[in-house]
């Protein structure tokens, strides 16, 4: 396994055991609203925090973006590393258990690897550039289908303040979807639905207005 996965690797579990620790007890968590329907919690900031330790640790001069804290780093730096410490913060306030801890690294703009860790279920999703997926160390891979006859889809709806210029879009994509798939999910984490497509268990996923660590 490539080294950079491997720190990758220690950073997310680390973070996603503290994240279960806390699901236990969530009424001594704030969380706030960074936007309409956007939530942020104590256990998200903190998650990054452990995250970025770990990645500073190994790597001094690597630039970090976390969904939180924004930027650290050169801005010209080859390699950036692009975090989600919590994805799926809704789900994970409402005691929702399904959620996961997102990095990625690339280099030179080039996505080189990328960790999908899911701490409740343990499922550890990595890829690197060429070297195809895997989950909990075996490979993976996406599904045989050849069309949307009989697939089963992912998806993110939509919320308050992004409705105004892509619930439209996305009402007529799930018009024509729908009606030639077998069916829709939204489970509310994005990146363990591409996780999930990389293992064959979605065949495939869509999601307007995405941000970079999504």
């Amino acid at each position: 396994m490539e080294p950079m996965i491997n720190i990758a690797l220690r950073a997310a579990r680390k973070a996603g055991e503290n994240i279960v620790r806390a699901s236990d007890d969530l009424e001594r968590f704030e969380v706030r609203a960074k936007g309409v329907n956007n939530f942020v919690s104590d256990v998200d900031v903190a998650a990054e925090k452990e995250i970025i330790y770990h990645l500073h640790k190994a790597y001094p001069d690597h630039a970090i973006l976390g969904e939180e804290t924004g930027l650290s780093g050169s801005e010209d730096a080859d390699y950036r590393w692009v975090i989600d410490p919590l994805d799926g913060t809704t789900n994970f306030v409402r005691g929702i258990p399904h959620y996961a801890v997102s990095i990625a690294c690339l280099y030179k703009g080039k996505l080189e690897h990328a960790v999908i860790v899911d701490p409740v279920r343990r499922e550890e999703f990595t890829a690197s550039r060429g070297r195809g997926a895997q989950l909990n160390g075996r490979r993976i891979r996406v599904s045989k289908l050849p069309g949307l006859d009989g697939a089963l889809l992912g998806t993110g709806i939509p919320f308050k303040d992004h409705c105004d210029d892509k619930l439209g879009p996305y009402s007529k994509a799930v018009e024509v979807l729908a009606g030639q798939c077998a069916g829709i999910r939204r489970a509310g984490a994005a990146s363990l639905d591409l996780a999930y497509v990389a293992a064959g268990r979605l065949d495939g996923f869509w999601e307007i207005g995405l941000a970079p660590w999504d």
